[in-house]
């Protein structure tokens, strides 16, 4: 592609522009071809405006930067990451101006509300791709994905995959880090919704305020916004003068001045049900997972699809044969009148969701079998034990994700959020031990909570990456007990 027509929408200034054939665009050094674009970024590590003479030895045609470097072949922009994901839409020919996007963002609830919207559209017959922290769907194909939003390169080299297979829509998860480097450039999203906002990511947001911020960002490129009101800051955004997209709203809280809301709940084991009111309409729902917190996923996507002008029969009928979502309040095993539950809850709020729904309806205790993942938020493993002290009956306190960190000093951490409470807990560093423990002392009418895995099939231990399926787990461990 012609250098000029790849940085179309670009401010820029360069001493000596050629309108140059290039071949590429990256922002590793490691990657530099010839006659590729050398991007510059500063990262929280590292800075790319370091390794510009790297790029130029390996025949990069140009250096896009932030800084004067004072050569020749430099194109300088006032914020590199954003003329990156904006030459990288370019350079894929706008893929997403062929396509009707949805984003979802949020906290906690976005692969769910994802699920159920790529659901609801394939029922109406719709081919669509998938963007999201379990995988990639480009319609019957699936991709693995390491980022919950790819980098802006692979993100517009997916949606142009999507493009040439036909897809009409995407739903994507878009997360705070991708908004916060401007990995979707100014691509215009069809509905962005917003699910709830509670602590996580504090290793990289310096607080609470950053964080918010960055989710607030999706909504200065939607056409239509969608608003948790139930959380305070979906209020917030609901109320905030300065997002000019059209604004919708769901609750189950409350039901005036709601575009749609939920009454009549009831939550067991085999899901919840409940009614859907929007105007004069009232539907009827009985949705496979349980929980309060499901109910207002379901209207995050009944109030995205309704605003696309889908037959409200359609949606109801799609969320009541919905078939769940791996890894979001799934049933992977029971045996002797236990069952047992795993669900990606990795946050406070993520146990506030669940475990209250599961002490309604649960005819035993509730053991709650959880850790806290290494090199990421330190300060949400003692409101991780509160969480899930203020629900269960016993805890089994062990690993997640411990990556670099010591798995026991992360277990520490997290028991410092129990002192005050008389909730019974042990510790086991080993998750395999300590979901087999959990299993040893249960008893018909328990319910075992496996939280904060979820869909991975793996754990990171001294930064080393092993097979850790935990429905494969829980069978190997009833075969070994004779269950």
């Amino acid at each position: 592609m012609k250098l000029k027509t790849l940085l179309e929408g670009i401010n820029f200034e360069c001493n000596f522009f050629k309108n140059l054939y290039i071949k590429d665009i990256v922002c590793n050094s490691k990657n530099v071809i010839e006659n590729c674009i050398f991007v510059c970024i500063q990262g929280q590590k590292n800075d790319g405006h370091n390794h510009y003479k790297d790029a130029l030895d390996k025949g990069a045609s140009y250096i896009l930067t932030e800084k004067n470097l004072n050569i020749d072949n430099q194109i300088i922009v006032k914020d590199t990451r954003f003329a990156y994901s904006k030459i990288c839409q370019n350079f894929f020919e706008n893929p997403s101006k062929k396509l009707k996007l949805i984003g979802i963002t949020g906290t906690n609830g976005k692969t769910t509300v994802t699920n159920i919207i790529a659901d609801i559209l394939r029922n109406r017959g719709e081919k669509v791709g998938v963007i999201g922290t379990i995988q990639v769907e480009i319609g019957d194909k699936i991709i693995s994905c390491d980022k919950t939003t790819p980098d802006a390169y692979e993100l517009q080299k997916i949606l142009k995959s999507m493009v040439t297979e036909s897809c009409s829509y995407v739903i994507m998860e878009v997360s705070s880090h991708a908004l916060d480097q401007n990995r979707i450039g100014d691509m215009i999203f069809e509905v962005g919704v917003f699910t709830n906002l509670t602590q996580d990511h504090l290793d990289y947001h310096i607080n609470m305020n950053e964080y918010f911020l960055a989710k607030r960002k999706l909504f200065n490129y939607c056409k239509i916004g969608v608003f948790n009101l139930d959380d305070k800051y979906g209020l917030s955004l609901f109320e905030d003068k300065e997002i000019k997209c059209i604004k919708k709203s769901y609750s189950i809280l409350k039901n005036t001045n709601i575009d749609f809301f939920a009454d009549n709940i009831s939550n067991d084991i085999t899901g919840s049900n409940f009614k859907i009111n929007y105007g004069k309409m009232k539907k009827d729902v009985n949705f496979i997972i349980p929980g309060n917190y499901s109910v207002q996923n379901c209207l995050a996507a009944f109030g995205t699809i309704i605003n696309l002008g889908i037959d409200i029969d359609i949606i109801v009928e799609s969320l009541n044969k919905f078939k769940g979502v791996r890894g979001r309040s799934e049933i992977i095993g029971v045996k002797n009148g236990v069952a047992i539950i795993c669900d990606y809850a990795h946050t406070p709020d993520g146990l506030l969701n669940i475990l209250p729904s599961i002490k309604e309806y649960t005819k035993g205790r509730v053991i709650t079998i959880f850790g806290c993942g290494g090199d990421r938020d330190k300060l949400k493993r003692p409101l991780m034990a509160k969480a899930a002290a203020k629900y269960s009956d016993f805890l089994i306190i062990t690993s997640d994700n411990p990556r670099t960190e010591n798995p026991d000093e992360i277990i520490n951490d997290i028991v410092s959020g129990i002192v005050d409470s008389d909730i019974r807990y042990i510790t086991m560093t080993d998750r395999r031990n300590a979901i087999k423990e959990g299993i040893i002392i249960s008893k018909e009418g328990d319910i075992i909570l496996l939280a904060g895995k979820g869909h991975e099939n793996y754990q990171v231990l001294n930064g080393k990456t092993i097979d850790f399926d935990e429905k494969i787990v829980v069978k190997e461990i009833f075969e070994e007990l004779s269950l």
